[in-house]
């Protein structure tokens, strides 16, 4: 009897959990954000603190904003970049989509193609760019609350050593919460810092490809990569067809390229999924398996799930969100059996 109302009480509140964080979607996803932003930022400073050691802590930590904050903005500025060049030719782009179009409708024998502009601003393209526009405006305020967050994150820091010893007296408990929180923050930074290096390495040897093989905006196209890649499973595979999508619709090729845009496109299918299949299966999965402790099965099912309760910022924080649940279920005795579930090894608290 005890057990069947224990189980009713744990239904319960997982039910009240999951819908709390689906209705509030607008609020705790980008403060999830910020919070892990906040550990880059801090891993940052403490990398230069522990390399340099003659800075102040506050200079490292500045230090550490600033690379961050430059990253962003160099990313920022690169999709600027492509994004213009792009709209310089549009011209030329929409052409050659627009022969793409016919050359589809001819070969499976449907008379009267469309053309490009016909699509995008007829009813349903209309729909298509308000919900684009919608998307980019959210995304635009996201950021200024992400920020925000991070901003009082900082401040907030200060003070956690003295609330805890304010809200756990027993010393025990909380030396315990202090493990847990150093835990979980070290799976997340691990995992942060593996996904980066990953997602650089990727971008580069990329960038190299598509340089070589003469696509254009290559710089945008590996800015997308190197965010793509952020995604579990979903962002690698969409990474590969991002660029093939450009190659097709690619106006010109340079003069040592095939003059077939179908065999080029191929080719950057080809030399992006190579780098995508090699690095993704070989390298990630030995450091992510280290790193992470969780099974591939569970990282799928995560991305799911979070992706259901909060969109495309849910894909992104799915893998880091995942270990805390694992670390902190790990912690009580009821909840241990799921925590080895959710490990790769079995063995979650190593």
């Amino acid at each position: 009897m005890l057990e069947g109302i224990r189980s009713a009480v744990w239904i319960i509140a997982v039910g009240v959990i999951v819908t709390a964080l689906y209705l509030g979607r607008d609020i705790f996803a980008p403060f999830a954000i910020a919070v892990f932003l906040w550990l880059v930022m801090e891993s940052f400073a403490r990398q230069i603190d522990e390399t340099l050691k003659i800075l102040p802590s506050w200079a490292c930590r500045l230090i550490g904003i600033a690379l961050v904050l430059l990253g962003f903005g160099l990313v920022l500025v690169f999709l600027g970049q492509g994004i213009e060049d792009i709209s310089g030719r549009a011209g030329e782009y929409e052409a050659r989509i627009n022969d793409l179009i016919r050359d589809i409708y001819m070969m499976i024998g449907l008379p009267n193609a469309p053309t490009l502009s016909s699509l995008l601003f007829g009813e349903t393209g209309q729909r298509f760019i308000g919900a684009l526009a919608s998307a980019t405006s959210a995304l635009s305020e996201n950021l200024v609350i992400v920020l925000i967050y991070v901003a009082f994150l900082f401040l907030a820091a200060s003070n956690w050593s003295t609330k805890l010893d304010e809200i756990f007296k027993d010393p025990g408990h909380r030396e315990q919460v202090r493990q847990v929180s150093a835990e979980a923050a070290r799976g997340i930074e691990s995992y942060l810092w593996t996904q980066t290096v990953i997602s650089v390495l990727i971008t580069t040897l990329t960038y190299l490809t598509l340089i070589a093989l003469g696509v254009e905006n290559a710089i945008l196209l590996s800015v997308l990569i190197f965010i793509l890649n952020y995604i579990p499973t979903v962002g690698s595979i969409l990474a590969a067809f991002v660029p093939l999508l450009f190659a097709i619709a690619q106006p010109s090729w340079p003069g040592y390229m095939p003059d077939n845009t179908y065999l080029n496109a191929g080719l950057v299918f080809a030399g992006v999924s190579f780098w995508q299949f090699s690095i993704g299966n070989f390298i990630q999965p030995r450091l992510m398996g280290d790193t992470l402790n969780l099974s591939t099965l569970v990282v799928l099912l995560s991305l799911s799930i979070w992706g259901a309760l909060w969109g495309i910022p849910g894909m992104f924080l799915s893998a880091p969100l995942t270990v805390l649940v694992m670390v902190i279920c790990n912690q009580f005795n009821s909840t241990k059996w799921l925590a080895i579930l959710l490990s790769a090894d079995g063995k979650p608290g190593k």
